[in-house]
Order: C-alpha cells, then sequence, then structure tokens
C-alpha cells in the first residue's frame, strides 16, 4: 500500500492557504467553490479556476477558462503543463504554491552528508533546516555557495574561491565584494525563515567564510 510521503505535492506559499499542503495521489480542482479539493477564498479566484492532474507521464495544470489565469513560474498558462520538481504556480494573484515531486525525507546518513540542523542534498538540490525543507528551492548560485561550504563544514573556505565556485573562474575577475556579499545576506535570511536562532553562515574576518553547522537536537 503507497503511503502519502509516496505521491508528489503541492504545498501553499504565499496566500490564505499558505503553510497546507497535498499529496497529488488523485486529481485536484482548485477554485473559490467550496466544493473544490483545494479551496482558495478570494474574489480573483473563479469558482473552478485549475485543475492538476496526476497522469503515467506526470502531473499537469490546466486552467479552466478562469477570468485571472493561472501562472507557471510567472508565466500565464494556455495548454496543460506538465510540472517538473520545485515549479511555481499562481491561482490568480491570490494564492502561490510550489509543486515538489515527493514530500522528501531527510538525506541518509550513507549519502556522506554530516548530520546537522542543516542538511542538503545535491542531486535534487534540496535543504533542510531543522528538518523543514527550504520552499521554495535555492537559487542555483545561492546553493552552490552552500553546498562547498557544506562539503567542508568548519572550515574557512576563502572568498575568492567561493566566488570561483559560483560564478565560474572565467567570471570571477568580474565579481564585486557587493555581489558577493548581497548573495550571502539572500542566502543567510532563507534559512533564517527556518531557524532565527541560529545564523549558519559565519564570517572570519580577513580570511572568508565557514559554515556553522551545529549536530541534529542542539
Amino acid at each position: 500500500m503507497e503511503h502519502e510521503d509516496d505521491y508528489p505535492i503541492l504545498v501553499a506559499q504565499d496566500g490564505p492557504l499558505k503553510g497546507q499542503r497535498w499529496a497529488l495521489s488523485r486529481t485536484l480542482m482548485v477554485g473559490r467553490d467550496p466544493t473544490c479539493d483545494i479551496s482558495v477564498q478570494d474574489r480573483q479566484v473563479s469558482r473552478f479556476h485549475a485543475r492538476v492532474t496526476p497522469t503515467p507521464e506526470g502531473v499537469t495544470i490546466e486552467d479552466l477558462g478562469s477570468k485571472n489565469g493561472t501562472n507557471h513560474n510567472g508565466t500565464e498558462i494556455t495548454a496543460p503543463v506538465m510540472l517538473q520538481d520545485g515549479d511555481l504556480l499562481g491561482i490568480a494573484l491570490a494564492q502561490q504554491f510550489v509543486f515538489l515531486t515527493s514530500d522528501a525525507t531527510m538525506p541518509l546518513a550513507e549519502s556522506g552528508a554530516r548530520q546537522g540542523r542543516l542538511m542538503m542534498d545535491q542531486k535534487s538540490r534540496q535543504v533542510w533546516v531543522h528538518q523543514q525543507q527550504v520552499v521554495p528551492p535555492l537559487s542555483a548560485q545561492q546553493f552552490k555557495l552552500l553546498w562547498m561550504l557544506y562539503e567542508k563544514q568548519g572550515q574557512v573556505i576563502s572568498r575568492s574561491d567561493l566566488v570561483a565556485v559560483v560564478w565560474g573562474e572565467d567570471q570571477m575577475a568580474g565579481v564585486s565584494d557587493q555581489a558577493l556579499d548581497a548573495l550571502i545576506r539572500r542566502l543567510r535570511d532563507r534559512l533564517a525563515v527556518l531557524d532565527p536562532s541560529h545564523q549558519y553562515i559565519d564570517t572570519v574576518r580577513g580570511h572568508g567564510l565557514r559554515l556553522d553547522n551545529p549536530p541534529n537536537g542542539e
């Protein structure tokens, strides 16, 4: 028997349903009507606004002729769209969702990662803080920076090494200190949403950055 964790999921982001999640084990209707599987009580939302359908090939979303449209990664859709992990969906401007291919569990210890309050999986580009998944996923640059610190956690990594990994050696000459600082600040802000009590990325003045990742449970 399959569990809900085996199915792709929708997680509500900005909007009245923020934080709720739905396993996509069957077709789900999205709209303002109370009979909808995902009922969004906002006047911008049509009574029967959109439909999310699991198929053997994957999960699709289609707009049902709504007045204010359905967005897929910022683009209004006019035909059914196949969803990919991390896609952002917008129901009018009233409710956003992120699509995840599974209700991801924590990565296993044998993946080579140390067990800490912050955990990462390179293959899926997923990050967990305090056993909560970071959604929507980090940007490519944020993930590259955090992954380098994570692989060598506890060690100080020079700013130039971080720039070379994030932007590439060919581009690093044109990257300013301000650009790196802005990236670090955005990354710290993303992590602080799930764990405001701890700053994972430490600046070691004159040397670089290091990841301070205490053991889980501390």
